[in-house]
């Protein structure tokens, strides 16, 4: 019997703003309330009318462990209208479009907010195991005498060497692989070199700049901060990458024998996304048009030391069960990790002997075109705030099926720890004069 149609009503996304080495002008909530806002004052519908609220996000500062109950108070949905947080990492985001689905095909919700934000830029300075002991028995100390002699055992080297907060979670804790090198570990199975991943890095940055100039990228709303300043674009879109530049850098994770830079990473991004989703009921009785529908999404588990080739291990079940091959897909967005991780992706549906032993297949899956691959440029370049791109990649699917008048697109993400999400979108619009 075939499942009750998830619609994708509308969304938005804030621009997406480089981490500069210091705390971001907006917190996590404020990026998702100004997105939030943006896309729900051009419904037919009130704020109150949704039957819940849910967000993606990975590193939540500690004032807004909730954040998505946070959030959809300030945007006006009422105390009524139930709101949580999901965490799955970097598929954080689509993991609030998956559960929102689920409670829709299930009946329990008719119209759903979901979406993903991160502020990486404000992620927590932290002190090291040494410091906390330290200020631990300095509360227990209870006289004059025993507390100038805790400030007596105190040394300047345990207050100025604290933990980084996203270095920590950006650091697999089962495998102890921070995720560029689980990159580095792709790279070297596949054989793919630092000018592969530079020209892969140049051409993310020169088709966001095409996107940005065409105006295909309609689904970012403008962001103001307390000053009155306006962030407008996604601003690590470098309309001057080269692969001279990028030669310049050297290799991050693996200084000595590495290939992973600066260049051909994700970047540290600060950024929200919201998507509505409605069920058949929903879009009948508001006389919505939706942007499509999501047809259908998988996850999946993998080795965390390549956690990158998730995308390939959730994807493809998706396209054997839908009797589809590589080349059915008009459009894929996979999320932009490393540029070693997407052209890992490609190299493990073309190898024979890796379909094999991983996904039982009797020869290779065949050839992703690049032409249909993040035909607007991807995190490399728009960055990868964690807990958003999920939700971004399945946002912008769908404008770019709709801009190329093509009907399918399959987005998918791999996530830190070892799994895969993926998705297949539907434009209904699509060949419609």
């Amino acid at each position: 019997m075939e499942s009750e149609p998830v619609y994708v009503v509308d969304g938005a996304r804030t621009p997406f703003l480089k981490g500069r080495s210091a705390p971001g002008p907006f917190a996590a909530s404020d990026l998702a309330v100004q997105a939030g806002r943006a896309l729900l004052i051009r419904q037919p519908f009130a704020a109150t009318d949704l039957d819940e609220v849910i967000l993606g996000c990975a590193s939540p500062s500690p004032d807004e462990v909730n954040i998505g109950r946070v959030v959809s108070l300030r945007l006006g949905c009422g105390q009524q209208v139930p709101a949580w947080t999901v965490m799955r990492n970097c598929a954080s985001g689509m993991q609030a479009i998956d559960s929102a689905m689920a409670n829709i095909r299930s009946g329990r919700s008719q119209l759903v907010l979901a979406g993903g934000v991160d502020a990486l830029s404000r992620a927590p300075l932290l002190y090291n195991d040494v410091m906390v002991q330290w200020f631990a028995r300095m509360m227990q100390a209870r006289s004059i005498s025993q507390k100038i002699g805790m400030f007596s055992r105190l040394r300047p080297a345990q207050l100025l060497a604290p933990v980084i907060g996203l270095l920590k979670g950006l650091t697999d804790p089962v495998v102890g692989l921070l995720m560029g090198q689980t990159a580095e570990n792709l790279a070297w199975r596949f054989a793919i070199s630092r000018q592969r991943m530079d020209e892969f890095s140049v051409r993310s940055h020169q088709r966001a700049v095409a996107a940005r100039q065409a105006g295909r990228l309609g689904e970012i709303v403008p962001l103001v901060d307390g000053q009155g300043q306006v962030y407008l674009d996604d601003d690590g879109v470098r309309p001057d990458s080269s692969m001279v530049g990028l030669a310049r850098l050297k290799p991050f994770f693996d200084r000595r024998y590495g290939r992973i830079t600066p260049g051909n990473s994700s970047q540290i991004t600060d950024g929200a996304a919201w998507l509505l989703l409605a069920s058949q009921a929903v879009v009948e009785k508001w006389q919505l048009q939706p942007l499509g529908r999501i047809a259908d999404s998988q996850w999946a588990g993998l080795d965390p030391a390549e956690m990158g080739l998730g995308p390939v291990h959730a994807a493809t079940p998706i396209l054997l069960r839908q009797q589809l091959g590589l080349d059915d897909i008009d459009l894929w967005e996979i999320n932009e990790a490393f540029a070693a991780q997407v052209l890992g992706c490609i190299a493990a549906w073309e190898s024979d002997a890796w379909c094999r032993e991983q996904l039982g297949l009797p020869a290779a899956l065949g050839s992703l075109a690049g032409d249909r691959l993040n035909v607007d440029g991807g995190a490399i370049a728009i960055g990868h705030p964690v807990g958003a791109s999920g939700a971004r990649i399945v946002l912008h699917l769908l404008h770019a099926l709709r801009a190329a008048d093509a009907r399918r697109g399959i987005a998918a993400i791999c996530i830190g720890g070892g799994q895969g999400g993926a998705m297949l979108v539907e434009n209904l619009r699509a060949g419609v004069a």
